[in-house]
């Protein structure tokens, strides 16, 4: 049911994101990167107004739209 495109950038811990149990409710979410540079960046997009979306919290007012991310291995 929550299939979407969505992802986080973790300011805090957000331990409601964690696995707890393997109902769908409670399974959590896999850890799949850290920001190595460009945190002017994320401030930037933690600082947008946000407002809540159904059952969905803090999404921003307009769109941000990620136009190039580079992965390092």
């Amino acid at each position: 049911r929550s299939a979407t495109a969505q992802f986080f950038i973790n300011l805090a811990d957000n331990r409601k994101l964690d696995h707890r149990s393997y109902s769908p409710e409670e399974f959590g979410y896999a850890v799949f990167g850290r920001v190595l540079s460009g945190m002017d960046v994320v401030d930037r997009i933690a600082a947008l107004p946000t407002h809540d979306v159904g059952s969905f919290e803090d999404v921003p007012v307009s769109p941000v739209v990620i136009q190039a991310v580079t992965i390092k291995n």
